[in-house]
């Protein structure tokens, strides 16, 4: 029997398999082609989306019309919880980066789940207090940081949401284009290319194709977090 999508996502990991079944089956799927809108800032929110296959950017437009970036996530991270859990409008606008495959459920079988599985409600606390953290690490980035360290934390940032470990290295695969990382990280796409040139001359990290490596991520996250 084949394992269940739901087992990779920090919600359900705590569920048995006859749960993770029950759950799955109130699942749809949608599939959408690169850079296509998935959500946009202020639509009702009334489904759950889990990443199955790609990856989305989060963001928010700003009063002067630009795009503010909040998020990129991959596989089994989910997105669209707080509209589903307090019945309000998005609070982000929803991207995708690449050919993306979504995992739907609706709100009120997401709302029901959190009654029959408490362990679900619990998990979903768990990951908003991270998200929580990691804004406010961006936050505290951006006021505080040289330009240097706001691309370090970027990419520390990226490499913990979307990275992948291979033997021991720390890889961010597809990395995003320089565009969306000085978006992030606010500061310009030379500025990008400048220090990750220079992290890359100091050993902490290198290009292979369009991914970034780790030799010792650990150690890169100590020198700047």
């Amino acid at each position: 029997m084949p394992e269940s999508p739901l087992k990779s996502v920090s919600l359900f990991t705590d569920l048995d398999d006859k749960s993770l079944a029950r759950l799955e089956s109130l699942l749809s799927v949608k599939r959408y082609k690169k850079n296509n809108l998935i959500i946009f800032e202020d639509d009702k929110g009334l489904n759950l989306f889990i990443i199955n296959q790609g990856r989305v950017k989060i963001s928010r437009i700003s009063e002067e019309g630009g795009e503010v970036i909040l998020a990129i996530l991959g596989e089994g991270e989910f997105f669209g919880e707080i509209s589903v859990v307090d019945g309000l409008s998005r609070s982000a606008t929803v991207t995708s980066l690449d050919e993306v495959e979504l995992l739907v459920m609706k709100r009120e079988d997401f709302l029901a789940a959190l009654q029959e599985f408490p362990q679900v409600g619990i998990a979903l606390l768990r990951e908003l207090a991270g998200r929580i953290r990691k804004s406010d690490a961006q936050i505290k980035s951006l006021s505080l940081r040289n330009a240097r360290g706001r691309v370090a934390t970027t990419l520390i940032r990226l490499a913990e949401d979307i990275g992948r470990v291979r033997e021991g290295k720390v890889i961010i695969p597809e990395l995003p284009l320089q565009r969306d990382l000085a978006n992030i990280a606010g500061t310009s796409r030379e500025t990008i290319s400048r220090v990750i040139a220079s992290l890359e001359k100091d050993g902490h990290c290198y290009k292979k194709e369009n991914s970034l490596v780790f030799d010792n991520f650990e150690r890169f996250k100590r020198e700047f977090v």
